[in-house]
């Protein structure tokens, strides 16, 4: 796993170990970014259920202002710090330990972008999705990372499903303020 592009090219991140981690593969993560590439520089991130970190720590390489970093294991955070370490974005960077309704519920941040990857058999992401929703900016990008079985809802909140990527056994859903007619 690395970063893809950016003033961080190339350098290898960790991943933490167990069950519920999976990185996301640089063949989505490429693509991904692809799609968002004009809403980057600048923005502030929210990189829910970090994992690695590497979604944010993406943004941060591609011109995003500033990432929040959440996750409620302790080991997915100390990697997240490491990573962030080792790509010099501490200084962008907040960490936070955190179940995702803890951190929704007290957050007071606007963000730009929001990557929500959760672990899949929870079944959390419809949730999280809803709550991330009223933490966004009136132009905030919603990315989710689902199995292909996931159905999300295509309106939720002023949001609505802008695109929809398929690789092999996982989806990834975009969303985007609703236009307004």
């Amino acid at each position: 796993m690395r970063v893809i592009t950016g003033i961080a090219r190339g350098k290898r991140l960790l991943s933490p170990e167990g069950y519920d981690i999976r990185p996301t593969s640089d063949k989505v993560k490429e693509s991904v970014f692809s799609a968002i590439q004009f809403d980057i520089e600048g923005a502030k991130v929210l990189d829910l259920f970090a994992g690695s970190g590497q979604l944010g720590i993406e943004a941060l390489s591609r011109g995003a202002q500033s990432a929040v970093f959440v996750d409620k294991s302790n080991s997915a955070i100390n990697v997240v710090k490491q990573n962030i370490a080792a790509t010099g974005f501490a200084d962008k960077s907040t960490v936070i330990s955190a179940d995702y309704t803890t951190f929704l519920a007290r957050n007071n941040t606007k963000f730009d972008i929001a990557f929500l990857d959760p672990p899949y058999q929870l079944g959390i992401l419809k949730d999280a999705l809803e709550k991330t929703a009223l933490t966004m900016s009136n132009s905030g990008i919603i990315v989710c990372e689902h199995p292909l079985d996931v159905v999300l809802d295509e309106e939720i909140g002023q949001f609505s499903l802008y695109r929809k990527y398929k690789y092999s056994k996982i989806c990834v859903s975009l969303f985007r303020v609703k236009e307004l007619d």
